[in-house]
């Protein structure tokens, strides 16, 4: 086996959550062009179409198995993906969500302020319903001979985030649960990281990157000045699920541009004035 085939993933069985757009979508391609066979998920079949479309030009069509995470018993989406896949041997688990407001707008607003309805549901679908699908999960990777699960969780979860506790919260516990999985089920044959991905230009960032005075405001703090781009956080999803990192496990792997390194390390970076004000 050479350096490049370490990074195929050819007749592995894969399941990729949250693969209707943004991360999910570039994660699934990237995946499947890499030679695994997919399942995927979103909260509707509708919604999966266009990423399916894609998939399919790699190989085989996808399996859709869609379930809305809010609800923890979605989680035996696992089950129906690993029945029709014939097993799995990678999951990437990307679906979550950020603090909404009742318009379905993006909310951010400090602790004190956030409504405990909102907390509840943030920590339901990217905690709650994270260890469920580990729970569901953990049967069908322990069949695998190249077994691995990736949490995607956030530089939120490493960094201090003010008016996204409730996010970073949730995105820090998952690194939590990856560290503690590895642990518990690598002589299971099971690797689980973490795969915290700094700021990317996706729908779920649009309340940011349609602000200018905010985007110049974030971007100050990423040392290499710009966003992510949505293959780069598919490649090092890749990397994890694939052979390549076969002694990687427990991790939190962190694709921030430097954001993560305190202060910007030494580089003395000018930082403008934040744009929220607090009471």
């Amino acid at each position: 086996m050479t350096i490049l085939d370490r990074f195929h993933l050819d007749g592995r069985r894969a399941l990729v959550t949250g693969a209707s757009r943004g991360i999910g979508r570039a994660v699934a391609l990237a995946l499947a062009q890499a030679g695994a066979r997919l399942a995927l998920s979103a909260r509707t079949e509708t919604a999966l179409k266009p990423t399916a479309d894609q998939v399919a030009r790699y190989g085989g069509p996808p399996v859709l198995v869609p379930g809305d995470l809010a609800d923890t018993g979605q989680a035996a989406l696992v089950d129906r993906a690993a029945e029709a896949l014939g097993g799995l041997d990678i999951v990437v688990h990307n679906a979550g969500i950020l603090p909404t407001a009742p318009d379905g707008s993006t909310l951010l607003a400090p602790l004190q302020y956030l409504p405990q309805p909102v907390w509840d549901e943030v920590v339901a679908v990217n905690l709650n319903a994270t260890a469920a699908l580990c729970r569901h999960a953990h049967p069908h990777l322990a069949r695998s001979d190249s077994a691995s699960l990736v949490l995607m969780s956030s530089v939120a979860g490493v960094v201090g985030t003010p008016m996204m506790e409730a996010y970073a919260a949730s995105k820090a516990a998952q690194v939590s649960l990856a560290r503690s999985l590895a642990a518990g089920w690598a002589r299971a044959g099971i690797r689980v990281n973490a795969l915290c991905p700094g700021w990317v230009r996706t729908d779920m960032t649009a309340a940011v990157h349609t602000d200018p005075a905010l985007t110049d405001w974030l971007l100050a703090h990423v040392p290499m000045g710009r966003w992510a781009e949505l293959e780069e956080v598919a490649a090092a999803a890749l990397f994890l699920a694939s052979p390549a990192a076969g002694f990687l496990t427990g991790q939190a792997v962190v694709v921030d541009g430097g954001l993560s390194v305190p202060d910007g390390g030494l580089a003395g970076i000018p930082k403008p004035s934040s744009p929220f004000v607090l009471p």
